[in-house]
This record gives structure tokens, C-alpha cells and sequence, in this order.
């Protein structure tokens, strides 16, 4: 067994995904050894699952997740001027970027997105001046899959530049980030463009997203599933997965790039629970930061922000949000709807039946979050909905598509 392996296996992956995992080592290591750069650093980056959770994270909700074993392998060497040269051992292509942008590529893959955000928002954030890296990678998630590839493939790169810099050991790091979720966190901000702390906002990928994959790939708990609470990140405990039961994961084949034709689909999504927030804010004249914690602030609460809804709504369709977007209330009605049963009613109920071994009640637990999908979001589309209703009658103790939607994948327990 390999010293990889071995690592792995010490962190909880199973002997196969060890071995395989061992294997894209040795691919990602050979594309620095064919540039003349020995691998100094070796990063897995696993993708994650959304056990439940659909888009809460963003207005503070809950998430109960898990991380896969599946993932990016990455080999990375520090370099001694500015580049961040990337090479995409799996698609066999390559590109640059640069903390100065005195050497980047003329024109960068759609996929270069993701790094390119890391690189606008350490230089800014840590430096200048920042050192490169010579990063090569294989991933075997699905891309475009809901299983967090783009997310994965944005940290794989943030920890290659933060070790290649020792990030951890400037002031500015750890003053800001201290402990797992906070960096989490933050690596979220980098990917939605949103501000954290003391560092103000950049551009990001232009999706309103949350930190809920972050969490989950940095924060993962082997053979359990986790429940984090977001804005801010909040560990909320695990629950340990039977022994017995795995997750089959079904991709739909219906792509979502969050960053591409979806987007405008997923950000409706967070503005429609923006819009919920402002009625409840302009109502109340509370100034509750996140949909949550107005939910979750009295026993009546969720009712009080119905009413004011329909009271915004009647006063002239003060539910516009910038952008000139207008809701009508039915629509927010039913994504208030979607949100509160996801967080406050059915993660509870689905944490608390795991950890008393009730799968029954899990998945009638689960089966609600998909039918709230399906109703409060509208993010579903023909496919993931016939796989999780497949996967039922089949034998499956639970199945629910997760991600952000519009395509993407089924789980099944």
C-alpha cells in the first residue's frame, strides 16, 4: 500500500476509493514530472452531497451534508515569481493566470473561472506580493453533476496557493480565519463575490450562493452526516450513517452550470428569499440579517412573515428587488414555504430519526424535501424528478435530488 493510501485510509476513505485515489496521484504527479517540476504537495478534494438543505444555505438555514469520496487529486509545486499555472490533466489542457496579470493566458477555459476568482481574491486579500504554483489535477466527479465539482476545483486551488504561501501564518489569516468553518466560509465569499469580515467584496463567478459545499468538502465527518447552520457557519452535530446503507448517486445527464445557463435560474432562487426578507424587514422595522433568523426569532414568526408578504404585496408590489424583478406573492409565499419546512421542520426530523436509527421516518422525511423542491422552488426538471421517485419503489430508504438544480443529480440511501 502506497503512503497516499495509507494517509487516506487514516482519514476515513474506504480501501478501494484509497487505491483509486492513488492512481490519479501517480497521473497528476507525471504531468509535473513531463514539465521537469517535482510534486511537492499532494491535496484531495472530495466532492459532496446534499443530503438536504436545497438553497438555505445563502439565507442562513440549515444543511445536513456529507462528503464523497470522489474528488480532485491535486500536485502542486511552489513557484518563485506570480503565475498560477493550472493543468487539467483530464481534459488534457493547461493555462495561466497571474497575481499581477503580467503573464496570464490571452484567453482562459470556461473552467478557469473558478480559479481565476481565488487569484483576484488572495492578492487583494493577502498580498501583494504572492507566490505562484505549478497545480496539476484529475477529478473523476461528474462536472456540471450537482455534486460540487466547480466548488471543488475553486478550493483545490485555494489550498494549493495557501500552502504555497503559508497563508496561515500572515496576521491578516489569522486574525480573520480562525478555525475550519470560518475558512470554509470565507472560501465561500470568494466564490459568490461577497464580502467576509474585513475583506470587502470581488467579483466571484456571479452566483448568490452560500458556503454550504465549502462546509461540507472542509468539514466532513467520516461515516456521518453533518449539520451545519450558515451566515455565519455554525456546527449544529453529526449523526453516525448505518453501517449497512450507502449512497448510490444518479446524475441525472441534464447539465446545471451555476456559472453558465442556470445561473439566472438558481439566483431567482436566493432572490426570491431576499425579497421575503425585505417585506419582513420593512413590516416589522427588525433588521434580521438572514430569512432565518427571522423564521426562527418567535414561535409565530413564520406566520408574521406570511402576513407580511401579502401586506407588501397589497401595498403596491414593494416585493421589487434591484434588477426591476418583481414577485408575485404566491411565489414567495411558496418559497417561504419550501425554506421553513426545510430548516426548521424536516433536517431536525431527519437528523433526529437517523441518530434513533429510524430509517422510515427519514425518508418520509426526505421524501417532503423533494415534493417542497419540486413545489417551493421549481428547480426540478422531468429527470431528477423521475429518479428519486424511482429509487423508492426499489428498495431505497430515501432519495432526494440535491444541488443547485436545473439538471444535476439523485441520491438514494
Amino acid at each position: 500500500m502506497s503512503a497516499i493510501e495509507t494517509r487516506l485510509r487514516a482519514a476515513g476513505m474506504s480501501e478501494p476509493a484509497a487505491a483509486s485515489r492513488a492512481l490519479l496521484f501517480d497521473r497528476v504527479e507525471a504531468a509535473l514530472g513531463e514539465r521537469g517540476i517535482d510534486a511537492v504537495h499532494r491535496i484531495h478534494v472530495p466532492g459532496r452531497v446534499e443530503v438536504l438543505g436545497k438553497h438555505t444555505d445563502y439565507a442562513g438555514g440549515r444543511s445536513l451534508l456529507t462528503a464523497m469520496e470522489r474528488g480532485f487529486c491535486v500536485a502542486s509545486a511552489p513557484r518563485n515569481d506570480g503565475i498560477v499555472r493550472l493543468i487539467d490533466v483530464g481534459r488534457v489542457d493547461e493555462t495561466a493566470l497571474a497575481f499581477d496579470d503580467s503573464a496570464a493566458a490571452a484567453a482562459t477555459p470556461h473552467w478557469a473561472i473558478y480559479p481565476a476568482a481565488v487569484v483576484r481574491r488572495l492578492v487583494r486579500d493577502f498580498g501583494p506580493p504572492l507566490s505562484g504554483a505549478d497545480i496539476a489535477f484529475i477529478s473523476d466527479i461528474p462536472p456540471s453533476s450537482g455534486l460540487s465539482s466547480s466548488s471543488s476545483l475553486l478550493i483545490a486551488t485555494f489550498e494549493a496557493l495557501r500552502i504555497a504561501n503559508d497563508l496561515d501564518a500572515r496576521d491578516a489569516f489569522k486574525q480573520t480565519l480562525h478555525g475550519v468553518l470560518e475558512v470554509a466560509a470565507y472560501v465561500g465569499s470568494v466564490e459568490t463575490g461577497r464580502p467576509f469580515r474585513g475583506f470587502s467584496s470581488e467579483a466571484g463567478v456571479g452566483v448568490a450562493g452560500g458556503s454550504q459545499d465549502h462546509t461540507a468538502i472542509f468539514a466532513s465527518e467520516p461515516g456521518r452526516l453533518c449539520r451545519f447552520g450558515f451566515a455565519p457557519v455554525r456546527a449544529e452535530g453529526s449523526v453516525a450513517l448505518p453501517g449497512d446503507v450507502t449512497f448510490v448517486i444518479g446524475v441525472s445527464g441534464v447539465v446545471a452550470q451555476k456559472s453558465g445557463g442556470a445561473r439566472e435560474a438558481y439566483n431567482r432562487a436566493a432572490a426570491l428569499s431576499a425579497a421575503i426578507l425585505d417585506a419582513w424587514r420593512a413590516e416589522t422595522g427588525r433588521n434580521d440579517a438572514t430569512l432565518f433568523a427571522a423564521v426562527a426569532s418567535s414561535d409565530d414568526a413564520p406566520s408574521r412573515v406570511r402576513a407580511a408578504i401579502h401586506a407588501r404585496a397589497a401595498a403596491g408590489g414593494s416585493d421589487s428587488l434591484p434588477g426591476s424583478s418583481l414577485f408575485a406573492a404566491e411565489a414567495l409565499e411558496a418559497r417561504l414555504d419550501q425554506f421553513v419546512d426545510e430548516s426548521l421542520v424536516l433536517i431536525p426530523k431527519a437528523f433526529n430519526a437517523l441518530a434513533a436509527g429510524d430509517l422510515a421516518t427519514f425518508g418520509s422525511a426526505v421524501d417532503a424535501s423533494q415534493r417542497g423542491a419540486e413545489r417551493g422552488l421549481s428547480n426540478q426538471v422531468p429527470e431528477t424528478m423521475a429518479l428519486a421517485r424511482s429509487a423508492r419503489p426499489l428498495g431505497a430508504y430515501a432519495a432526494s435530488a440535491f444541488g443547485a438544480g436545473f439538471g444535476g443529480s439523485v441520491w438514494a440511501l
